[in-house]
């Protein structure tokens, strides 16, 4: 694969880690339980699936308020991704990582992908701090 060029949309350290391209839209918020990272929608194709560590590779997302504490609480347990790529930003859901921020904890790199592009992701991939993705 040749490597890609992102739009970084909250900077991050570098990451690696298997990508989890999710198969449909997710709402943080009853979709993805904080205190283990498993995804527990039982509506969701990816429900039972562990983001934990992992490139997640969103082609969507699903609104709600809490989605960003969500995300907060998996960044402060460890228990986050790697990185998050979105199709189009989420602003609650980066509230999330921003607060992270500002508490001083380690937060992953977010960026910004065409959820086609998404697509291609599989397997061991690096995010470069410039929001270069090779696998």
């Amino acid at each position: 694969m040749t490597p890609i060029k992102t739009d970084i949309l909250i900077a991050g350290p570098a990451a690696t880690g298997t990508a989890l391209v999710l198969g449909a839209p997710i709402s943080f918020w009853g979709g993805v339980d904080p205190f283990t990272g498993d995804i527990i929608d039982a509506r969701h194709p990816d429900r039972g699936r562990n983001i934990t560590g992992t490139i997640l590779a969103l082609p969507g997302t699903i609104g709600s308020s809490s989605a960003s504490a969500v995300l907060l609480e998996l960044v402060r347990t460890g228990l986050a991704p790697a990185a998050i790529i979105l199709h189009e930003p989420d602003a609650i859901l980066l509230l999330g990582l921003i607060v992270a921020r500002e508490m001083g904890w380690r937060t992953p790199i977010a960026l910004k992908l065409d959820r086609q592009l998404q697509k291609g992701l599989a397997g061991q991939v690096t995010i470069s701090a410039e929001g270069l993705i090779a696998a």
